[in-house]
């Protein structure tokens, strides 16, 4: 059984969101963050990194998200949240999966330190808006159509960026993407969605 080590108000939520997704059994392990919303120190001895998620099946230690879904998807979903391996749909979904915690992070997450640590400054609010308009425009772009980032059906890809997207939603930078709080509000409406957030707590603070 695999061992998900979940640290509450975070991205490790979607890990949970895919184990529930198909119907996996898992061993949850809760970390709660310390007082200055860190991740505590226990997570450093399941993994160098010392933060979640990270998960344990047999002897094998993974963290990063993008992974662990490919991995459990891979190895114990019969490849059900992805396009078939070596197809251009399976290269194009590889861009979404891996764009959302790098080019797509970047401006969204500058952002919302920005927020939790005092404002973000007049010069760098000027070196991030073209870029953050460009890549929310972007991401909408996808799901204006369709109802998911690869077309009709939930990938690997949605369940990554749904953790960014509800940062950009809880920073106030959807107010001009109503295609994002739409797209949002279907992937928090599934049932799959609805149990990790039941066994792990919110994906971010209100």
């Amino acid at each position: 059984m695999i061992t998900v080590h979940h640290l509450s108000f975070s991205r490790s939520t979607r890990i949970l969101w895919l184990l529930e997704e198909l119907g996996l059994p898992y061993e949850l392990v809760r970390h709660d963050r310390n007082e200055r919303f860190k991740a505590p120190a226990a997570l450093g001895s399941v993994h160098p990194l010392g933060k979640a998620p990270v998960i344990q099946d047999g002897d094998l230690v993974l963290a990063e998200s993008a992974v662990i879904l490919s991995y459990i998807n891979a190895r114990h979903g019969g490849g059900r949240f992805a396009p078939e391996p070596g197809t251009p749909a399976f290269y194009k979904h590889e861009e979404w999966l891996h764009y959302a915690e790098s080019t797509a992070g970047f401006p969204i997450m500058s952002m919302r330190i920005g927020a939790l640590t005092g404002g973000v400054s007049e010069g760098l609010k000027s070196f991030l808006a073209p870029v953050l308009a460009k890549t929310l425009d972007h991401i909408a772009g996808a799901v204006r159509i369709h109802p998911y980032l690869m077309g009709e059906e939930l990938t690997l890809a949605d369940i990554q960026m749904s953790y960014l997207i509800e940062v950009a939603q809880r920073t106030g930078l959807l107010g001009g993407h109503p295609d994002l709080s739409r797209y949002l509000e279907r992937l928090k409406a599934r049932p799959a969605f609805q149990k990790a957030e039941a066994a792990g707590g919110p994906m971010t603070p209100p």
